[in-house]
């Protein structure tokens, strides 16, 4: 496992920049940018000035070496080992992963850590490095659920924007702050600062993933679309075929989203780059309810990188739907361990539940609770799993409070009104939830759970047609969405029955015997005026007789007319005397 280099920024704080302004380093070369990192690297120091005695020795190498090619003498080259190019660092791919957009795996993330804690101990006033070292502390925070860094990140980020402001042209740390207020979920914040970059710079690529995380998080659809289909202008390749399966998969395009996900891993080089593809695929498996191809995929993944802890969790949660409960705990309690997020914790908790496990349900509950506090002392805003947590085994008031305070901070993605509906119904509301559950499953995302909530609130409010079809759809999308709501929701359908012959009550029409005599008298009435238009029909009935005597030539039509004419004569033998 990689391990963090544990370097606290205030024991190797540097000291404050003079009063006068940023002064550049002592050893560098005279007119250079204080601000612009060095061209060959981020611990190359430009060299002091040579000496006298080394630039006459430098003449004097090149005036024999002048000499000796002049007299056609054969010069010793080398084999060509030392020619081919240098293998990049982890320093330089974790480098080379940010400039593509891509993930850098944990090994390189941490080597370029700690080369840039480094630099800027020498370096103070070098902003663009105090920006890189505050993002790379976002996304080992956010990679390693250990939101202690993210503390780290912001210091890092101010200083970076106090060496120079985002006005100046530090759009980067802009950007970074934004990456940092979206892993602590505070997604209104993460707009505000992705949008002044944006304002700022609107061919700036690297705000747009920010951008379309914290709109997202809001549950603006257009204007996350807006931003993917603006960073895969600017950015081709595998991050802008990443994102835009996301997009797809958000609305609930599994087709698209399964596509341009598969493009996506098949073009990815790097391992976290393919790792991460691989992550995808998996769980859009897990979604369309294919377990087996899901447990395939993340093996795939962590083969491909053993620091992709994410997958352990999707793993674990499609050995559950195959029945393998063994193996499911051990990679929950693997990816806990590497990866401590909260709903991991209530996962295997509510695993434990379904198992009848009920001490190990409650120990791991506490070990939610405490990630819980962590979290929340960190900074990091977990509402929507504790309310989660809430609803089904706690309190669902406390989950509906929390619920409404990320519908103030317009928090309002599927996933919170998802969350929202159920903990209302949870708390006897089951009206008022009904709006929201019914808004999380119209974004047209393909999420078990929410068929089944939405379900389950409409059956208890009666509406028992659209309870069968959303109970149905939630099994029929993935029928082991959950070890402990996926047997309810089988219960609550059959519980339900089979609907009447006709369809389901509420959709059959009205009978139709009330309409039927109404008509008869209103015949009979020739003076009302409603009758009279439905007098024309019945001048048009006698006058196709009249023209009787035309289908008269053919051979069937005689026959028919034979008895109606006599009696004609007769009638006219009578009035005539």
């Amino acid at each position: 496992m990689d391990v963090m280099p544990q370097q606290d920024p205030e024991s190797r704080r540097p000291s404050q920049p003079s009063p006068e302004g940023p002064r550049p380093p002592h050893d560098a070369t005279p007119g250079a940018d204080p601000y612009v990192m060095p061209a060959e690297g981020a611990t190359a120091v430009p060299p002091p000035p040579p000496t006298l005695r080394t630039t006459l020795r430098r003449a004097a190498f090149g005036a024999v070496a002048a000499g000796v090619l002049l007299a056609g003498a054969l010069v010793a080259v080398p084999d060509g080992k030392d020619d081919r190019p240098k293998e990049p660092g982890p320093v330089e791919r974790a480098e080379a992963a940010a400039t593509a957009g891509s993930p850098a795996s944990l090994s390189d993330l941490t080597a370029l850590i700690g080369d840039r804690q480094k630099w800027v101990e020498t370096h103070p006033a070098d902003a663009p490095s105090w920006a890189t070292l505050g993002s790379a502390y976002v996304e080992w925070g956010r990679r390693s659920a250990d939101a202690a860094y993210f503390g780290r990140a912001e210091e890092a980020l101010k200083r970076s924007l106090e060496a120079r402001p985002g006005e100046r042209g530090n759009g980067e740390a802009w950007v970074g702050m934004a990456a940092l207020a979206n892993a602590r979920h505070d997604f209104l914040a993460a707009k505000r600062w992705g949008e002044t970059v944006r304002k700022q710079d609107p061919k700036t690529w690297s705000v747009y993933p920010v951008l379309i995380d914290a709109y997202t998080g809001l549950g603006d659809v257009k204007a996350a679309t807006e931003a993917t289909e603006k960073f895969g202008e600017l950015r081709k390749g595998v991050p802008a075929l990443a994102r835009t399966a996301d997009l797809y998969r958000g609305q609930g395009w599994r087709e698209d989203a399964l596509a341009t996900a598969r493009e996506a891993a098949d073009r990815a080089t790097a391992p976290a780059e393919k790792a991460e593809a691989l992550h995808r695929l998996g769980e859009l498996a897990w979604e369309r309810g294919e377990p087996e191809e899901a447990v395939a995929q993340f093996d795939a993944a962590l083969r491909t990188d053993a620091g992709h802890h994410a997958s352990l969790a999707g793993k674990a949660r499609a050995l559950v739907a195959l029945d393998r409960t063994d193996e499911a705990v051990a990679a929950y309690q693997s990816a806990l361990t590497k990866l401590p997020r909260p709903a991991y914790a209530l996962e295997l908790g509510e695993l434990y539940a379904s198992l009848e496990l009920d001490g190990d349900a409650r120990s791991q509950y506490e070990k939610l609770a405490e990630l819980l506090e962590q979290a929340k002392a960190a900074g990091v805003d977990e509402s929507v799993v504790q309310a989660r947590y809430e609803s089904d085994h706690g309190d669902p008031a406390v989950a509906v409070e929390l619920l409404r305070g990320q519908w103030k901070k317009q928090h309002r993605s599927a996933a919170v009104a998802d969350a929202l509906g159920w903990a209302l119904h949870r708390a006897g509301k089951s009206e008022e939830g009904l709006e929201y559950a019914r808004q999380a499953v119209d974004t047209g995302v393909r999420n078990a759970s929410y068929a089944y909530h939405l379900g389950v609130i409409e059956r208890e409010l009666a509406q028992y047609g659209p309870a069968r079809r959303h109970l149905e759809e939630a099994l029929r999308t993935n029928p082991a969405f959950s070890p402990l709501d996926a047997p309810k929701a089988r219960e609550a359908l059959e519980s339900l029955g089979e609907p009447p012959p006709g369809g389901p009550g509420d959709m059959q029409p009205p009978p139709p015997p009330p309409p039927v005599p109404s008509p008869e008298p209103k015949r009979e009435a020739g003076p009302e005026p409603k009758p009279e238009p439905k007098k024309e029909p019945k001048r048009e009935s006698p006058k196709p007789e009249a023209p009787a005597p035309v289908p008269s030539k053919t051979a069937p039509a005689p026959s028919k007319a034979a008895p109606s004419s006599p009696a004609a004569v007769e009638a006219d033998a009578s009035k005539s005397p």
